[in-house]
């Protein structure tokens, strides 16, 4: 008789809505134990159950909700509630410590705050320094390779409407110091980053392959600021880096998702170094740009035409003559031999095919760098015309 009994009242709360809570307490317990805790609950009616529902479904004072029970549909209830809901709630001045809202990396308060997918946050330059050395958060070690791999960096809207409204004052602070450091980054004369890696020419393209931690940091400092640009320079044993070089311009970065990049670059100014400076693990210079030196007088200038296209016509003659192998070489890296041009003084630089010529022509870098450093075209001229008659002269095998 009890077992039907049983039955009976198990069947009457096998209805949904109330199923899983009864469950979980016969799941909680073992045996007769279980059942009794079953027959001890009290035989609720529908509109019982409904106020039941009501008050254990209204957590949460911020959202309406709607729940189904059958035929019958149950939700949040009263006009007091739903006003209560569009309130925007205060939070005390005195509740806010700036400490509470500081980057564990940089120490002062987060600036363009980002959370990564363990649930950690830093400021998005911090991280992306981080990232810049190994793809794991800086606290918890975690893998980030996927999160680098994306490289979506959405900032935390909560955290930084947060801290613009209830902070303001120390976020203006934050504002003013990030401005004025990333002013100075972009002084294209003053503490200038220097790539010491290879030779590089104005007007010539320069790719890069970029793995090193301190030259991932400088590449994205320069896309950041907006001045696209650094300075390229070979290596000097004892002042690490030649009193000469050029600015190079990136036209487009390519990030791979293990954080390195492949950088595409075209020659701009030349330059002369005047100090050396470090920032961050990379080189940084004081430097001042070159240009040729103007002939005004027009016999001189006529002279100096003839042998532009005295060499020009040289250069041209030794390319089409070269091995297919290096000619399609240096038509793969360099592209083709720039055209002839009409005004040889037109650029602070002179004429392109004396830079193409200096990158393909085989010769040693630093013959290369007395060159670059040169201001008058008429010498730069003279330099490259022995270079292709000495290599003319070579028997071609």
């Amino acid at each position: 008789m009890s077992s039907v009994i049983i039955q009976k009242r198990w069947e009457s709360l096998e209805r949904p809505g109330l199923t899983r809570a009864f469950s979980l307490r016969v799941h909680s317990s073992s045996g007769g134990e279980g059942l009794k805790r079953v027959c001890s609950a009290p035989q609720l009616g529908d509109q019982d159950k409904g106020s039941l529902l009501k008050r254990k479904l209204s957590v949460s004072d911020t959202e309406p909700c709607v729940v189904s029970s059958g035929s019958s549909k149950y939700k949040k209830g009263s006009k007091q509630q739903n006003t209560k809901s569009k309130t925007s709630r205060n939070v005390p001045k005195n509740l806010l410590d700036p400490n509470d809202l500081e980057c564990s990396l940089c120490m002062r308060l987060f600036y363009e705050p980002v959370t990564a997918p363990c649930g950690h946050t830093f400021c998005k330059n911090c991280l992306e320094r981080c990232l810049d050395h190994t793809p794991q958060c800086p606290l918890c070690k975690e893998s980030l390779k996927e999160y680098l791999a994306c490289r979506k960096y959405m900032v935390t809207t909560v955290l930084d409407t947060l801290i613009k409204q209830y902070l303001s004052q120390e976020y203006a602070e934050r504002t003013k110091t990030h401005l004025e450091e990333t002013r100075e980054l972009s002084d294209l004369t003053k503490n200038v980053p220097i790539f010491v890696c290879t030779m590089a020419y104005p007007t010539v393209p320069c790719p890069l392959h970029v793995f090193e931690p301190r030259y991932r940091l400088m590449i994205r400092r320069c896309m950041d600021t907006g001045t696209r640009q650094f300075g390229m320079c070979i290596s000097d044993s004892q002042k690490g880096f030649v009193d000469y070089g050029c600015m190079l311009i990136i036209r487009s970065v390519h990030f791979l998702p293990d954080g390195r990049s492949v950088v595409d670059t075209i020659g701009g100014k030349r330059f002369r170094v005047l100090s050396r400076g470090m920032k961050d693990g990379y080189s940084t210079a004081d430097i001042e740009h070159l240009e040729d030196s103007r002939v005004e007088d027009s016999n001189e200038l006529e002279r100096l035409q003839e042998l532009h296209d005295a060499v020009y016509e040289q250069a041209r003659v030794w390319f089409q003559n070269l091995k297919v192998h290096f000619h399609n070489q240096i038509l793969l890296h360099f592209g083709p031999m720039p055209d002839r041009e009409a005004d040889i003084q037109a650029t602070p630089n002179g004429p392109a095919c004396c830079w193409w010529l200096l990158a393909v022509l085989p010769i040693d870098p630093r013959y290369q760098l007395s060159v670059l450093s040169m201001t008058s075209l008429k010498e730069r001229l003279v330099k490259i015309q022995q270079i292709l008659t000495y290599l003319q002269s070579i028997p071609n095998n």
